[in-house]
């Protein structure tokens, strides 16, 4: 005997059909190819599914048993006693479709979830944890994943024997040519369930709200996703769970604008500070600092403080927080006043000002006047 299906599986020769099927339900679970992509691990599916697909079946297992591989393991040709039975085996081989025959199995792994977190700035610069609640489908404790009502199990189908599939034989100009479709009333499972559990309907799983604690990395933004591993979707039959992705979202601030790890904001300080020089206070995300004030400071300039921005989320250090001068010019002026900047104006030289023009900057005249004239 070629292959040991009772070793692929990893039971007794003796083992009943309820053992079986727990352990071959057991390493479908650890070998699906969604759960591990790797080349030897679909392999080794591949296999536990034949192993499965010959001792669940009572009439393919005596013939095992009696010394024969009803999977096609014998040598051969296309001739009697070759491993091909008909006309769909030989077509399965050459297009790949023996690997997918048989029982298909109630156990698939779920699939993934995704929430949206809103969290503060201050959140997403140092980093938080959060807890989070989610509706999510999960195994049901009724059945524990098996879909079959308490007390009662799935039995195999009697019309495909376990199978699976259902054969059909029809004549065509090559002669008698059997045909192979899933079996109508297992759906393909090779197996029903009679009585269903009242809790999931038969699904092995139900939709409960669960309570999960997920860690904010510093320095996160918008649309940043942070994945928990098998916290998704528990699949049908009590399947492996998917993942579950938490996709933050910053809330906007009412004073500083996020620009990469970079902060901005703008101060509107008086004309006569900007020319004096001052300290203006501002709280940052660190607390309460003094923005320092030159003398002489233009509208429009900025003011860098290094590191009091968002922490860079690969890497160490944050970025810097931007400060932008607004200059206001007071626009009501009591006599007092007006006659104060008069006077300053006479002693600087400011009385008549003639402005100054950028180079390349033409008036409106002149524009048009240009564009008339064809330059």
């Amino acid at each position: 005997m070629a292959t040991d299906y009772y070793a692929i599986l990893g039971v007794q020769r003796d083992a009943s059909q309820d053992e079986i099927k727990k352990a071959f339900r057991r390493l479908a679970r650890e070998l699906h190819p969604d759960v591990n992509p790797d080349p030897k691990t679909q392999e080794r599916f591949k296999e536990i599914n034949t192993a499965y697909e010959v001792l669940s079946d009572p009439q393919k297992k005596q013939m095992y048993d009696l010394g024969g591989d009803p999977a096609g393991g014998a040598a051969g040709g296309f001739g009697a006693g070759g491993g091909f039975g008909n006309f769909s085996d030989i077509m399965d081989a050459f297009f790949g479709g023996a690997a997918q025959r048989g029982p298909r199995s109630r156990t698939r792994r779920g699939q993934d979830a995704m929430i949206r977190l809103e969290i503060d700035l201050e959140e997403a610069t140092f980093g938080t944890t959060k807890e989070i609640q989610v509706d999510t489908a999960t195994v049901c404790t009724t059945c524990s994943g098996e879909g079959a009502a308490p007390g009662t199990s799935a039995q195999t189908c009697d019309m495909c024997r376990g199978r699976g599939e259902v054969s059909q034989v029809t004549r065509s100009f090559l002669g008698q040519v059997m045909t192979s479709r899933p079996c109508p009333q297992c759906q393909g499972f090779g197996t029903v369930v009679p009585s269903p559990c009242p809790e999931c309907a038969g699904d092995g799983r139900v939709r409960s709200r669960r309570t999960l604690t997920v860690k904010i990395p510093p320095g996160v933004d918008n649309g940043t996703r942070i994945q928990l591993a098998g916290e998704g979707e528990v699949g049908p039959g009590g399947g492996p769970a998917g993942d579950l992705y938490v996709e933050i979202r910053e809330k906007p601030h009412p004073v500083f604008q996020r620009r990469g790890d970079d902060l901005h904001c703008t101060v509107t300080i008086p004309m006569t500070a900007a020319a004096l020089g001052t300290k203006c206070p501002l709280e940052t995300l660190d607390g309460l600092e003094d923005v320092d004030i030159r003398p002489g400071t233009q509208s429009g300039q900025s003011i860098p403080l290094h590191g009091r921005g968002v922490t860079h989320l690969r890497g160490s250090g944050r970025g810097d927080l931007i400060v932008h001068v607004e200059v206001q010019t007071p626009n009501k002026l009591d006599a007092e006043q007006e006659e104060l900047l008069r006077k300053l104006a006479k002693l600087r030289g400011e009385e008549r000002p003639t402005g100054q023009f950028q180079p390349g900057q033409q008036g409106l005249f002149s524009r048009l006047k240009d564009a008339w004239s064809g330059r």
